[in-house]
Formats: C-alpha cells, structure tokens, sequence
C-alpha cells in the first residue's frame, strides 16, 4: 500500500490552523466565525492564532471565543512580521496537517475539509486556491478587477479562478507538518516574498504545489493606491532577494516591469537633448496606454466607464511599483549575501 493510500485511510487527524494576526479588530470577529461554521469536524481543529502584539482590541475579541473552540492557541509575536509568525504558529501546532489561513480573507464553509481531502487525493506537498480577488470599496474593487488581468500581473494560474492542476503557487496553502519541517520553514531573513521561497525550496526537493477551485476564498486586496503602490515596491523588492538567493533567471514577467521604468528613465531623460531619443520615448508610451486602455476596457469585472478609467491608473501603478521596486532591488541585492 502506497503512502498516499495509508493516509486516506486515516480518520480523525489532527488539522491545525495558523493565522498571523496584528490589530485586528474590525476583521477577527468575522474570521472566527467563519471557523466555527466550516463543516469540518470541530474536535479534530486546532486553531493557532500568532498576535504581532495587537495594540487594539484584537485579543479581547478572541478572548471572547475561547468557549466555543475546542482546541485555541494564542501565541505572541514580537518581531511581528508574517514570515516569523508563520514559524511560531509551525512550531506550536500539533495536528498532522497545516492549513494558512489570513484574516482579511472570507472562506467557503469547506475550505479546511478541501484542503484536506487534496492533500489526501493528490499526495501534493502544498494545495490550496486561486487569489479570487473582491472589493468592498470602490477603488478596492478596481484593484481586485486588476488581479484578474493578464496585462496586469501576468496572468499567471495563480489568478485563474478555474484552472485545476500542478502550479508554482497558490493562494495561502496547506500542508503536511513535516514537509514544512524537512524544509526548514519559512526564511526568517525574507520581510516580504517569504511564499516564492517555500514554494522555490518545495519544488526543487521534489516537491509538487496543486492548486484548484474546489478550494474557495476570497481575498480583499488593498483599499488604496498609496497601500498598493508600497505593496508592489517592496514585492519587486524582495523577489531580487528570492531570485539571487535561489540563483534562477528572472522570468520575463519579472523583467518586462524593471525594462518599462528603466525605459522611462532613461529615455524620459534623453529626450531633453534628442529629438530620435523623444520619438521613441512617445511612440513606446503611447503603445502602453493603447495596451492598457484595451485591456482595461475588455476586464469583465468592471462594468461602468469611469471604474475602467480608473483601471488604466491602477495597472499603471502595478507596473511603475513593481518595477522600481525590482530596480533598486538588483542594486540592494547585488552584494549582498543571502
């Protein structure tokens, strides 16, 4: 009997979820509760929650549902970063199974119960689903649209809201317990980027990741183009740091952002003094915004005039924050050791 067989034989595991939580207020009550309603057996669910030292109300509200959990930890954080409560929670979770979870993020009433039932059926080293992105807002609600568009991020599986099948990622993920231990855990040294190098490490120990739509949540994005600009920066920031530390080429959808700032630099600056320099610099940006207007007009999930308008703007940030986040990574990086 294969090892994939022995475990689906195998009832009342253990299945722990860690969440890493800082000042959390207005989204832990409806994340807890959201736990509670999964179909998945209650007393085989350990809930391990890693508090970045909350300076709000966060711990008093979970203080609150101690009584309806059967098995909570609540573990304290104090470098208060995601990659480090991410260890913590590893360390202090018992159950046979790891299941990430993240509070801003709202959850089918079968997410655990589908996490597990993969890594059961496929013998996958990490399962989950793709990013479906959503807003509450409006201008939340164009930065999601952005998820789902190829010009924008690349249109990688990763944002497929139906692909099935082997992947370089997914959204959140599970786990077994000890894959996460042969690898070591997540890179404490890594303040952003810390999935791309698990992911890096998983696959090449021989390691598969599955992703599919059976796994269901959805994710809120950020709420403003300020939080999204940071957030792009520092992932094309921290990507230099995986791609160096791994030493694998860039992909091309890493480099086509870097080249388009880089363009815009150097050719925005030659065509003071060249007219030939000029001509090229308003033929490429005129063909971007070509581009980015087609493809924003074309995304299905806006549907009136002023929010594609808006859409051309946030692909515009996607791409000029990443970038130069990628840029001054190289520079950052170069040196450095790893």
């Amino acid at each position: 009997m294969s090892e994939i067989e022995k475990e689906k034989k195998k009832e009342n595991i253990l299945v722990s979820v860690i969440a890493p939580i800082r000042n959390e207020e207005n989204y832990i009550e409806n994340f807890l509760n959201s736990l509670l309603s999964q179909d998945f057996p209650k007393e085989n669910l350990e809930v391990v929650l890693v508090d970045g030292m909350s300076e709000d109300k966060t711990l008093d509200i979970i203080n609150s549902f101690r009584g309806k959990f059967t098995q909570l930890k609540v573990c304290s954080n104090p470098n208060k970063t995601v990659q480090y409560a991410l260890n913590i929670g590893i360390r202090n979770a018992s159950g046979f199974y790891i299941v990430r979870m993240d509070a801003h993020s709202e959850y089918s009433k079968d997410y655990i119960s589908s996490c597990v039932e993969c890594l059961k059926n496929t013998g996958a080293d990490n399962v989950g689903g793709p990013m479906i992105a959503r807003g509450k807002t409006k201008v939340q609600k164009v930065i999601a649209a952005a998820y789902h568009s190829k010009f924008a991020l690349g249109g990688g599986k990763f944002h497929d809201e139906h692909y099935e099948g082997y992947a370089d990622t997914v959204y959140l993920g599970a786990f077994r317990k000890e894959t996460l231990e042969k690898l070591n855990m997540y890179d404490e040294c890594l303040p952003r980027s810390e999935d791309d190098d698990l992911n890096f490490r998983l696959i090449e120990s021989g390691g598969k990741i599955f992703i599919t739509p059976k796994i269901k949540s959805v994710y809120y994005p950020r709420s403003s183009y300020k939080e999204l600009f940071r957030q792009y920066y520092e992932y094309g920031l921290f990507k230099v740091a995986v791609i160096k530390k791994h030493r694998k080429p860039a992909r091309i959808s890493h480099l086509v952002p870097a080249s388009f700032v880089l363009f815009m630099i150097l050719f925005g600056l030659l065509s003071f003094f060249s007219k030939p320099a000029m001509c090229v610099f308003w033929s490429i940006m005129t063909l971007y915004f070509i581009l980015n207007i087609y493809y924003s007009f074309k995304n299905k999930y806006l549907s009136s005039f002023t929010d594609k308008l808006r859409l051309v703007f946030v692909h515009f940030i996607l791409h000029i924050s990443y970038g130069l986040g990628f840029l001054v990574g190289i520079f950052k990086f170069l040196n450095k050791k790893l």
